[in-house]
């Protein structure tokens, strides 16, 4: 493998500032209506906090750090390396107070997932590097596209062989996005996904250059790299005539619904569309009608981006109960209190060990439902469910997937086959 230079440390590193000083005035309020409320409501739901018990890694104590800096207390340097232990899921947001306008002392909703984003963007400012997830980044600005743990080669050269053989044109107005797990790693998926939407009539078209989406970085503090990532990709949609974005992945759903109208502001003017309600809607307009019988015993994995972040949860219910022979047994929980996989928030990268464990849970309360399988709507929470799965003898499978062989399709290339 070729040497790496380093990254530069990003200058700007989003709303929080350019310095300590800078983000903690930003987030003071924030940190004291956490710290003064004294609810801990956020700590059953935090999957992190289920499996670690530890406090320093509760929510609170992300809001409770601030306010050290503040008196002086603490510095950056001192808290960095506890912000690695979040996932980004959100639940703690759905659960606390503040978000639920208990009152009228709590007038605004409480924003966890972007405090810890922005700790860790003021972190790397600082020169303040997680090892696994500065190399992360350092290969990803290197190849235009996230290493995916794996050893599959990783490129531009390499971005749209998930669609060999499958006729998808290079541009037009609605562009299908592929993230990097599945682009790579998962090619089954966006295979799947292509060819529901052929099947149904849907046009569409691949980027001429695609990059990575920038969402990892963001989340991991390298907001910087970011943003270029982010400006490429527009400015390739742009040229490609593109108006609407179609994406698979909740992560890129994410980045795209929430990260680039913050960077873009009103130039970022595509609309961006979920498959899953893509197929959720075909199924009911009769152009997709599954009929291949699927005989397992299933539940649903909620990914916390759909689900806790987005409020996206009825569609893919919707499309497990229009398959055939499924007999489908959902979850005890739904919305905040849904399982987390772990795979998120770039926590699989830097403490691979703390996602197994929360991934273990995960795939435990499916067992206690006496299910064969798993089926999730994430390829990212997909690779450490399955891992768990094995030694529990739960399948996981993927629900685009699944749908797919409910329609008689034949779509190939599983984890890492190419």
């Amino acid at each position: 493998m070729t040497d790496l230079v380093p990254l530069p440390d990003p200058t700007v590193h989003s709303e929080a500032g350019s310095s300590t000083e800078e983000f903690v005035a930003e987030w003071r309020n924030a940190a004291y209506n956490c710290f003064s409320s004294g609810h801990k409501f956020c700590r059953e739901v935090c999957p992190v906090t289920q499996v670690t018990r530890n406090e320093t890694w509760t929510p609170t104590a992300f809001h409770a750090n601030v306010v050290a800096m503040e008196q002086g207390d603490l510095t950056i340097e001192d808290v960095a390396a506890d912000y690695v232990n979040c996932t980004g899921c959100g639940a703690c947001e759905l659960r606390c107070p503040n978000t639920l306008y208990t009152g009228d002392f709590y007038r605004f909703r409480t924003r966890t997932v972007d405090l810890v984003k922005g700790v860790r963007a003021l972190a790397v400012e600082n020169g303040i590097h997680q090892p696994g997830w500065q190399r992360w980044n350092e290969l990803t600005d290197q190849r235009t596209h996230e290493p995916v743990l794996g050893e599959q080669p990783v490129g531009q050269d390499q971005v749209r062989d998930w669609a060999d053989g499958l006729n998808i044109p290079i541009g037009g107005e609605n562009i299908l996005f592929v993230d990097c797990e599945a682009a790579f790693y998962r090619t089954s998926v966006p295979r799947a996904v292509a060819q529901m939407l052929q099947l149904g009539g849907y046009e569409f078209g691949l980027m001429q250059e695609q990059w990575c989406c920038g969402g990892p970085a963001a989340e991991m503090g390298y907001v910087d790299q970011a943003k270029r990532f982010a400006r490429h990709n527009l400015d390739n949609w742009h040229a490609s005539g593109a108006k609407r974005i179609l994406v698979l992945d909740p992560h890129d759903y994410i980045s795209f619904t929430e990260d680039y109208p913050k960077y873009f502001g009103a130039e970022f003017d595509l609309e961006v569309v979920l498959v899953i309600e893509i197929f959720a809607e075909m199924i009911r307009d009769g152009r997709l009608t599954p009929h291949v019988p699927i005989e397992k015993a299933i539940t649903y994995h909620d990914p916390c981006r759909l689900n806790k972040r987005k409020g996206i949860w009825k569609e893919p219910r919707e499309i497990l109960r229009a398959i055939p022979g499924l007999d489908f047994k959902d979850v005890d929980r739904v919305t905040q209190w849904s399982y987390c996989s772990g795979g998120g928030g770039g926590l699989p990268i830097e403490k691979p060990e703390l996602t197994k464990r929360i991934s273990d849970v995960r795939i435990g309360k499916a067992a206690e439902l006496e299910v064969d399988t798993l089926v999730s709507a994430c390829p990212w929470s997909e690779r450490p469910l399955s891992a768990s799965g094995d030694e529990q003898n739960i399948d996981v499978t993927d629900l685009h997937e699944l749908l797919a062989e409910s329609l008689g399709i034949t779509v190939g290339g599983r984890r890492g086959d190419t």
